[in-house]
C-alpha cells in the first residue's frame, strides 16, 4: 500500500513538475522584465542631459540592435520564415520605434514620476490588444480587477495633472497604444520562437533606419557625452531595448500575455521608487494609496483564471 501510495505521489510531482515549473519560470522572467523596464524613464531622464530626444532615440536603436545583431551571428540563428516578417515589424514599429520616440517626447516636459503613473495603463491596454488580437476571453473577475488598477492610475493622474491632460499626455496615451501592439505581437511570436529572437530580429529590421536616423539627428543635436547621459544611453540600449524584453517576452509566452501585462501594473510603482533615488523627485502623498491599490488588482489577475 505504502509503495503504491509512494508510486502514486512521484507520479504526481513527475506531472506537476512540467506545468508548474514554466509558470514560475515564466513570472520569475516577466517580472525581470518589468524590473528592467521600470528603470527605462529615469535612464531616458539622464540621456536627455546630453542627448535631443530623436539622437537618443536613433542612438538607443542602433546600440541594441548591434548587440542583438552580434547575439544572432554568434549563435547562427536563422533567418524566421516569411509569415513572421509581419509580426516582427509591428514589435519594431511599436516597441523599437513607437513607444521610445513618444515617451522621450514627453519627458522633455513631464516628470518620470508623472509619466510613469500614465503609463500604467499598459497592463490594460495589452490585455485589450490581446484579447481582439489573439481571441483570448479572460474571466469577469480579471477584467474587473484589471479596469479597478486602471481606474486607480488615472485618478493618480489626473490628481497630479490637476485634473488637465498635457502635450506630454497625449503623447503618453498615443504609446500605450503602439506598445501595446507590439506586447502582443511579440507575446504571440514568443511562442514560436525564442523571446531573444522577436526582439532582436524586430530591431535588426529597423537598422536601415536607425543608422541614418542616428547620423541626421546627431547633425542636428549634437551629444554632450556625460556620465548621466552614457549611463542613460547606455542602459535604455542594453537593458530595456534588448534585455528587457528577452526575458518580457520569454514570460509572456509562458505564462500568457493577460496575466503577464498586470504584473506590469507594479513598473509605475517601481519608477516612482528610482525617481526618488536617482533623480530626486518628489511623487505626492497619493503614491502610497496607489501603490496598494496597484497590488491588490495584481494578485486578483494572477489568481483569476481566463
Amino acid at each position: 500500500m505504502r509503495a503504491q501510495n509512494s508510486a502514486t505521489a512521484s507520479e504526481r510531482i513527475a506531472v506537476a513538475t512540467p506545468h508548474e515549473t514554466p509558470a514560475v519560470g515564466g513570472t520569475l522572467q516577466a517580472v525581470l522584465g518589468v524590473t528592467a523596464f521600470s528603470l527605462t524613464f529615469p535612464a531616458t531622464a539622464w540621456g536627455l542631459e546630453g542627448f535631443g530626444p530623436w539622437s537618443l532615440v536613433a542612438v538607443r536603436s542602433v546600440l541594441a540592435a548591434l548587440i542583438a545583431g552580434a547575439c544572432l551571428l554568434a549563435t547562427r540563428v536563422r533567418l524566421p520564415e516569411r509569415r513572421h516578417w509581419a509580426g516582427l515589424a509591428v514589435v519594431a514599429a511599436g516597441v523599437v520605434v513607437g513607444f521610445p520616440l513618444l515617451t522621450t517626447l514627453a519627458l522633455e516636459t513631464s516628470t518620470t514620476a508623472h509619466a510613469a503613473v500614465v503609463v500604467g495603463l499598459l497592463p490594460l491596454t495589452t490585455a485589450l490588444f490581446s484579447a481582439l488580437r489573439t481571441g483570448h476571453r479572460p474571466s469577469r473577475t480579471f477584467w474587473t480587477a484589471a479596469l479597478a488598477g486602471a481606474a486607480a492610475v488615472v485618478a493618480f493622474t489626473v490628481q497630479q495633472s490637476g485634473g488637465a491632460l498635457t502635450t506630454a499626455d497625449l503623447y503618453l496615451f498615443a504609446a500605450l497604444l503602439v506598445c501595446a501592439a507590439g506586447y502582443t505581437e511579440g507575446g504571440r511570436l514568443a511562442r514560436v520562437m525564442p523571446g531573444w529572437q522577436v526582439i532582436g530580429w524586430a530591431l535588426v529590421l529597423c537598422l536601415p533606419l536607425s543608422v541614418p536616423a542616428a547620423a541626421l539627428a546627431l547633425s542636428y543635436e549634437p551629444a554632450q557625452l556625460t556620465a548621466h547621459s552614457v549611463t542613460g544611453v547606455l542602459w535604455v540600449a542594453a537593458g530595456s531595448q534588448f534585455l528587457g524584453l528577452v526575458v518580457w517576452y520569454r514570460g509572456m509566452a509562458a505564462i500568457g500575455i493577460p496575466k503577464a501585462s498586470q504584473l506590469q501594473l507594479a513598473q509605475p510603482l517601481l519608477t516612482l521608487v528610482w525617481s526618488v533615488l536617482l533623480l530626486g523627485e518628489h511623487p505626492t502623498a497619493a503614491a502610497p494609496l496607489t501603490a496598494a491599490a496597484v497590488l491588490v488588482c495584481i494578485a486578483v489577475t494572477q489568481r483569476a483564471r481566463g
